[in-house]
């Protein structure tokens, strides 16, 4: 049993290996940029916007919700297409019952959409 453990510890060494390294790269890139970045403070750091300008107005602007939901509807929509490529990369090896599933699902994000269409949450203005 503990020979087909390591087996199988051992089939995993490079992801092992990427999640390692992926994981120190930001860090060190922050430490790096921590030690060679200038630290200046002053009025103009601690101020709203750092671009120069002296800011005008009050900082909360409302905002339609239109450009919300159309993110929001963007964004799930995006994301639920994402799950397709999976199913796209093995789609020789799991048959006709998955291949009707996918369709299934594909249908309910047209109708989402046609929805959301006729709804009005993808006119911009």
């Amino acid at each position: 049993m503990r020979s087909k453990f390591m087996f199988l510890l051992y089939e995993y060494d490079i992801f092992w290996a990427f999640l390692i390294i992926s994981s120190f790269i930001p860090i060190l890139a922050f430490l790096i940029s921590g030690l060679l970045a200038p630290i200046r403070k002053g009025p103009e750091k601690l101020s709203s916007y750092e671009s120069g300008i002296e800011p005008i107005g009050d900082a909360w602007l409302q905002f339609r919700i239109r450009y919300y939901m159309f993110a929001l509807i963007f964004v799930v929509f995006y994301v639920e297409t994402v799950f397709l490529y999976p199913w796209a990369m093995s789609f020789d090896v799991l048959g006709v019952s998955v291949f009707i599933e996918a369709f299934i699902f594909v249908l309910i994000l047209i109708v989402g959409s046609v929805y959301a269409w006729r709804k009005g949450a993808l006119e911009w203005s």
